[in-house]
């Protein structure tokens, strides 16, 4: 794979004294990303998650980053970025719980190995790497390279966007979204920069075909409303093209796992 070191545990690579054992881990360094898994998930969605990050980073695989400044968003940091995937919560809990001043030192995103699907989508279920690696790319990279568009607060171009699709402006959960709404996540828990980061993931994923096989549009309608990328271009105006805007270099095609 290119660009990708894979060995067990970021720890000594990091040089971090109070890292767990390194028998315990899985690693890959993606372009300086960090890329971890427990040694409970196996290899192949392991280096499935890892590929994923590799293809939304360097989309046209040429080996180079699409934006440097992406990716140096994510990783010049005080905290570096970090993607991490267990076996399931209670997993994850348990190292929270024991390492959970080492995991403090960066900003990561979980994935579980049961939504993790090497394979691909499809009506068994949705690849949830798609999700998650982009929600870590999307916060800490796009987000932090260019924070007046893609940032999570108001008043980014990303959030005016969002608020059309939503039907308003709305910084809590409303009761009921508007009839006019295209995008009416109604997770009480997720707060306003939750919402921009939900909606660039069906935004983008939407527009690169990855919610267009059979029984999905169905499955996501009470979330998301355009699944394919007619409908997005069609309903969606200004997310389709803030997507395409040709001010940055976003992914054109969806990531497989098979970075090469």
């Amino acid at each position: 794979m290119k660009a990708l070191v894979t060995t067990l545990i970021c720890a000594l690579l990091l040089g971090m004294t109070d890292a767990p054992e390194r028998a315990q881990y899985q690693y890959a360094n993606v372009f300086g990303v960090h890329v971890v898994a427990s040694n409970s998930v196996s290899k192949a969605k392991f280096v499935h998650m890892a590929n994923v990050m590799a293809q939304y980073l360097d989309n046209d695989e040429d080996g180079v980053v699409d934006d440097p400044n992406v990716v140096n968003a994510m990783v010049n940091h005080r905290k570096p970025a970090a993607m991490l995937m267990f076996k399931n919560e209670n997993e994850a809990n348990q190292i929270f719980n024991q390492y959970g001043s080492f995991l403090d030192k960066f900003r990561f995103q979980e994935l579980f190995a049961f939504e993790c699907r090497p394979g691909g989508s499809s009506a068994a279920g949705f690849d949830a790497t798609l999700e998650e690696v982009l929600h870590l790319i999307s916060d800490y990279g796009w987000a932090g390279a260019y924070p007046n568009v893609f940032g999570t607060s108001t008043n980014t171009e990303i959030a005016d966007a969002m608020d059309v699709a939503r039907g308003g402006r709305f910084i809590n959960v409303p009761n009921n979204y508007p009839s006019s709404a295209w995008y009416h996540y109604d997770d009480q828990t997720c707060d306003y920069g939750c919402q921009v980061t939900e909606y660039f993931y069906w935004l983008l994923t939407s527009i690169l075909g990855a919610q267009d096989y059979s029984g999905r549009c169905n499955d996501i309608n009470n979330e998301w409303e355009p699944c394919t990328p007619s409908q997005v271009q069609n309903t969606d105006v200004l997310g389709w093209s803030l997507m395409h805007d040709p001010r940055f270099n976003l992914p054109q095609v969806i990531p497989d796992g098979s970075y090469r």
